[in-house]
């Protein structure tokens, strides 16, 4: 390959790698090692080639029926994100409102004041249990950012929120 089409070249992948948000860009950075050159078709085989694993968007959501069986279970910390007078026209059982604007607060109390406010034990940063629902999902997965960012790994977010759960329940 000539030096400018080399140049085209790497600029359009760098195009591509800051377009897509998944640990895949890893692979194809790995792949596009500049001594090798790689050809157009080898890093879109990359990309389409590549599985989701832990911690990629896909295992954050939680869906009607894996939320359904962890209740049912009382496999689930589950969290109501949205405001109190919402939670109090209709919630999911079991489910703990902490209000998505005091959440990285409350998630950074003290195991014992956090249970003193809730009365429900500390969500636990390796937990993979923890879930977060709101009326849509929009506000749940600002609160798993928020938990993501606080160091809780394996949280999650029921995307249907409680409009789904509600219709699917027939409430």
């Amino acid at each position: 390959m000539r030096p400018a089409a080399v140049s085209v070249f790497c600029a359009v992948a760098s195009i591509m790698m800051s377009i897509m948000l998944s640990r895949t860009v890893g692979r194809v950075v790995a792949e596009m090692n500049c001594r090798s050159y790689p050809t157009f078709s080898s890093v879109c085989r990359t990309f389409a080639t590549s599985s989701p694993t832990w911690g990629e968007a896909t295992d954050r959501v939680v869906t009607y029926s894996q939320l359904k069986t962890m209740l049912s279970n009382r496999t689930v910390q589950l969290y109501d994100v949205r405001n109190p007078d919402e939670y109090q026209d209709g919630r999911i059982a079991d489910a703990v409102n902490v209000p998505l604007d005091t959440l990285q607060e409350s998630l950074q109390l003290a195991p014992e004041l956090f249970q003193e406010k809730f009365k429900v034990k500390a969500p636990g940063k390796n937990d993979d249990n923890i879930v977060f629902h709101c009326r849509s999902g929009k506000r749940s997965a600002k609160a798993l950012d928020i938990a993501l960012q606080l160091g809780f790994s394996r949280a999650r977010h029921y995307e249907g929120g409680y409009s789904e759960w509600a219709e699917k329940e027939g409430k």
